[in-house]
């Protein structure tokens, strides 16, 4: 496919990887904790959300600008990117039978986790282009590094 307003798929791509690695890490640490099904949901989100951004703005606060500016790029960049990438993954561990009851050392836990994590990444990439496309989302990070 062509560039959308200068929206590559490998800038896409990218954003959507850093994304998946703030969720993979709650995700991870959400189990890790051993608590009821619905609160590994709300704590692997809460930490989803605060790895995604502690990653934003590790790369941004690099460019020289404050904290709270650096935060408030990190809410542009990544907010709907990892909201859709947990809504997503999510839905899919909660589907797969035994896999909220699963723990870090079950070889269904990393399955599912592993199935989840692809089919949140296939469906955000799209999403990602569009929105760096239109000057959205991770276009404010790369506004920093130039």
């Amino acid at each position: 496919m062509s560039e959308q307003h200068g929206a590559s798929w490998a800038t896409a791509i990218q954003a959507t990887l850093h994304c998946l690695t703030g969720c993979a890490i709650g995700e991870v640490l959400g189990t890790a904790f051993g608590l009821h099904n619905a609160a590994t949901v709300v704590l692997s989100i809460a930490l989803a959300f605060a790895f995604g951004y502690a990653l934003t703005m590790r790369g941004v606060l690099k460019s020289g600008v404050d904290l709270q500016t650096a935060f408030k790029v990190a809410l542009a960049a990544d907010t709907v990117s990892i909201a859709v990438m947990e809504l997503i993954d999510n839905t899919v561990v909660v589907a797969i039978p035994g896999a909220m009851d699963a723990g870090l050392a079950s070889l269904l836990f990393w399955l599912a986790l592993a199935l989840s994590l692809v089919v949140a990444f296939v469906v955000t990439v799209p999403v990602n282009k569009w929105m760096i496309g239109r000057g959205l989302g991770h276009a404010k990070v790369h506004a920093h590094h130039h």
